[in-house]
């Protein structure tokens, strides 16, 4: 086993999510040399081409990874190991926080064709498909004028994702709060309904907006976000009709630090922190091997 190899513990908890041949023939040949040739290119960041030979066929490993990222392999893979590790109580469901990171793109993650790609050997295209492959230009020069996208993620109090949202580097963060939490969904291995509730919900500054205000009311979510002063200035001014003062605990707004460290782990890997997929899908799919990654760790 090589460095950052998957241990036979984590193969063992990852083992049974993964697709199985079935009929005759053999669709899938060696899983575990696959996967660890797609982690070993998630932590260098090098090109698939120049995968070392002990993985096996560079374009056989880039292929299941643009394959399983097209058809959402990736992803229900991801809510099965939520799933096991929830039913170990393994996920700290007491604070969880949202926060967004932006991630430059390499030269190479540009010039992607404008035709829509369609999933291999169907008629569809990929669910997490975008026309802007989720790059673009931030504001005020602040990615140094070149192409960046945003990870807008919700962590859970243990310190691993529990679920993400691609798009352009431009794009706000307040607008992107009820679409991460929408993509809490987290199956009951006993059965039931899959639980997409958290007992709290923190952010920063960036996200008191009376619209996620009034999202986390009707769902009974409580919540711990500062309020700007020109909010709370202009709610003053309101007077009665500006509504009541939100509440606001500063010891459990502590706790929004875990998002961030949570942010620094998926950026150690280097095709995380710097995008080389020019695909959306495919770096949607590049994220979730690494948030499945960090759940498989102990």
């Amino acid at each position: 086993m090589g460095r950052g190899d998957l241990s036979d513990d984590e193969w063992m908890r990852l083992e049974r999510h993964l697709p199985r041949n079935r009929g005759r023939g053999g669709r899938w040949q060696c899983h575990r040399q696959v996967i660890n040739g797609i982690l070993f290119r998630q932590r260098t960041g090098l090109p698939w081409r120049d995968l070392p030979p002990q993985f096996g066929n560079w374009k056989t490993v880039h292929d299941r990874h643009r394959r399983w990222s097209a058809d959402g392999t990736w992803e229900k893979i991801l809510r099965a190991v939520q799933a096991d590790a929830d039913a170990e109580g393994r996920i700290d469901w007491s604070m969880v926080s949202v926060d967004s990171t932006s991630c430059r793109a390499h030269q190479h993650a540009a010039g992607a064709l404008t035709r829509a790609p369609r999933i291999p050997g169907r008629r569809r295209r990929p669910a997490r498909h975008r026309s802007d492959e989720g790059l673009g230009r931030p504001r005020g020069g602040g990615g140094g004028g070149g192409l960046n996208c945003k990870i807008h993620l919700a962590s859970e109090g243990g310190r691993r994702p529990l679920a993400f949202v691609i798009t352009p580097g431009q794009w706000g963060d307040a607008p992107q709060f009820i679409p991460v939490l929408e993509q809490v969904n987290v199956p009951r291995p006993g059965g039931g309904r899959p639980r997409t509730r958290p007992d709290h919900t923190g952010g920063d500054k960036a996200y008191s907006f009376r619209r996620n205000r009034r999202y986390l009311r009707r769902r009974q979510i409580k919540h711990t976000i500062p309020e700007p002063r020109d909010q709370r200035a202009n709610r003053q001014r309101r007077g009665s009709k500006g509504g009541r003062p939100t509440g606001f605990d500063a010891a459990v707004h502590g706790r929004r630090n875990e998002v961030d460290r949570t942010i620094n782990r998926l950026k150690m890997f280097r095709a995380v922190a710097t995008r080389y997929d020019k695909r959306a899908y495919v770096f949607h799919g590049t994220v979730t091997v690494a948030a499945i990654q960090l759940w498989l760790r102990p």
